[in-house]
């Protein structure tokens, strides 16, 4: 109401003084200038207005997120549920005279479920929840995020008196933006200020405090932090939260797909097994893909093909409109067909898709799912590796005499394989320090690897190249091939002669057990006529 008063006297008053004949533009331009400068959260923070300090200090709901809605991550529950006791049972703790914690680090890969975490811990608590992101923190005026931290702790203190909960908990997302490595920001001290101030409200932190307060901050830039802010005392507990494993991914996919109607085909197990480095927004945002797809074709029900169909969506990208010339798709359709033949050899089972409808930035895809979530890879694994990447550009050479730049990316992740092979000391140099080593020599020793893992590569597909062939046709006209599709093509192919017996598990049970009483050696399966992908001489070494 005085503001508006205000406004209507000053108005009145210029129109008056214009009247009289006085220049009043001066004054106008002034007075639009100060309310510009005003307007501006910095200067309205420094000159005491702004209470609120922009928006960080801003009480946020729960959404009633407990920790049964967060699925997977059961070390890191446990492992926060413990140091949540803290704050749950004061007086046990303060009989025993504990240090209450202060701060509990969430760190990373991104969509994992730090900040669901941080919901959860508050609802079990019962605490008041306040939530700000380390970039809100920096301004462009000097001592603003300073400001904003002290209010964000007295605003968490006087909710939770308010309230009556006893305990608050403030949670700071990228917080390696709020509390980088100090000194790396040559010429501005906002930096500084803001995470010394953090610090300083830390260490004010005591157990005989009427309100508790807990920082949890999440990042998934560890190595940025400034080491003065993991020390005891400050962020005293250290959560990893990970992708989640494959029994995770499935306990993630059943609890976003609870409210959801799915068909009678539905396997969310094999889904889980495909998504293998997905996150749990990856997957939250399939089943959400999946649905999608289902309500663009009038389905009441949320079909298997609908679920895969969105995991390549989210790894691969939307499809896109573009068509290749017919002389590129061949040499998609051949390139792709080369990488699936060789993936089959070395590790039979794991090609899920084979595509060649454009996605995203690529014209053609090869999905592969592993065996089981991998930590740990041997020299024989990652020349396996190798095999697959270079087998695109190896194919497109053995059919259409020359490659294209279609195989620029697999080529730099060949080389990278390949580095990783001589960092880790499994090339002919043995154990080395890339830094000690002559860059000219490095390059030699990939490229030796490259060279006799392309030139083992080429002898597989040209071994294959009338089953390529036929299978260039089908994929032509049909644009996608399903995993299983696409070996009982390769396999009815191979044993496609006539005059020859499919050899069952029963017969050769048979043979072994004859060759035992003395009757006859086993019968090794003729390799000509087994499935490339199974034979015994096309890649089992490799493995």
């Amino acid at each position: 109401m005085i503001r508006e008063i205000a406004i209507g006297t000053g108005t009145a008053l210029l129109i008056f003084l214009a009247v009289q004949g006085y220049n009043v533009m001066p004054v106008v331009f002034l007075g639009a200038l100060l309310l510009v400068l005003l307007q501006s959260s910095g200067l309205s923070s420094l000159l005491g207005g702004g209470t609120r300090a922009g928006t960080v200090v801003d009480k946020v709901r729960t959404d009633g997120v407990t920790f049964d809605d967060i699925g997977g991550q059961a070390s890191a529950k446990r492992e926060l549920l413990e140091a949540l006791e803290f704050i749950t049972d004061r007086e046990r703790v303060r009989r025993l005279g504990i240090r209450p914690l202060k701060g509990i680090l969430l760190t990373g890969p991104p969509g994992t479920g730090k900040t669901l975490m941080a919901k959860a811990a508050a609802r079990h608590t019962r605490s008041v929840f306040f939530s700000a992101s380390g970039s809100e923190f920096i301004e462009v005026y000097a001592g603003v995020g300073a400001q904003r931290v002290r209010n964000l702790f007295t605003r968490a203190r006087e909710a939770a008196r308010r309230e009556g909960t006893g305990s608050a908990i403030i949670f700071i997302d990228e917080l390696e933006v709020l509390a980088g490595r100090r000194g790396q920001h040559t010429g501005h001290l906002e930096y500084d200020q803001t995470i010394n101030q953090l610090l300083v409200e830390m260490d004010g932190l005591s157990s005989e405090d009427e309100v508790t307060v807990l920082v949890i901050g999440a990042t998934n830039r560890f190595d940025l932090l400034d080491p003065a802010i993991l020390r005891p005392g400050r962020f005293d507990r250290v959560v990893r939260v990970e992708l989640p494993d494959r029994e995770e991914r499935g306990e993630i996919l059943r609890i976003h797909t609870a409210g959801k109607p799915l068909a009678d085909d539905v396997d969310l197990d094999e889904i889980a097994r495909q998504t293998f480095g997905f996150s749990g927004s990856h997957l939250e945002s399939v089943t959400n893909e999946a649905a999608i797809l289902a309500f663009r074709e009038g389905r009441v029900k949320i079909s298997q093909a609908h679920l895969l169909e969105a995991v390549d969506k989210v790894m691969m990208g939307e499809r896109v409109a573009r068509r290749p010339q017919k002389d590129e798709l061949e040499r998609v359709a051949v390139h792709e067909l080369g990488h699936a033949l060789v993936a089959e050899t070395v590790r039979p089972g794991s090609v899920s898709m084979v595509s060649i409808s454009p996605r995203g930035g690529a014209l053609g895809y090869v999905r592969q799912v592993p065996e089981a979530d991998r930590f740990l890879y041997t020299r024989e694994e990652l020349l396996a590796q190798v095999d697959v990447t270079l087998a695109g550009c190896v194919a497109e050479e053995v059919f259409f005499g020359s490659r294209s730049t279609g195989a620029r990316q697999d080529l730099d992740q060949a080389l990278d394989l390949a580095r990783l092979l001589v960092s880790g000391g499994m090339s002919e140099l043995g154990i080395i320090h890339q830094d000690y080593v002559p860059s000219s020599q490095m390059h030699e020793v990939m490229t030796k690897i490259i060279n006799e893992r392309e030139a083992r590569v080429r002898e597989i597909i040209s071994r294959h190249k009338a089953l390529l062939e036929a299978a260039r046709r089908v994929l032509l006209e049909k644009e996608r091939l399903d995993g299983d599709e696409f070996r009982r093509l390769v396999g009815t192919m191979s044993r496609g002669r006539k005059g020859r017996r499919r050899r069952t598990k029963k017969s050769r049970r048979r043979d072994r057990r004859d060759s035992l009483r003395g009757n006859r050696a086993p019968a090794r399966p003729d390799r000509e006529h087994q499935c490339p992908v199974s034979g015994p001489d096309t890649g089992r070494a490799g493995r």
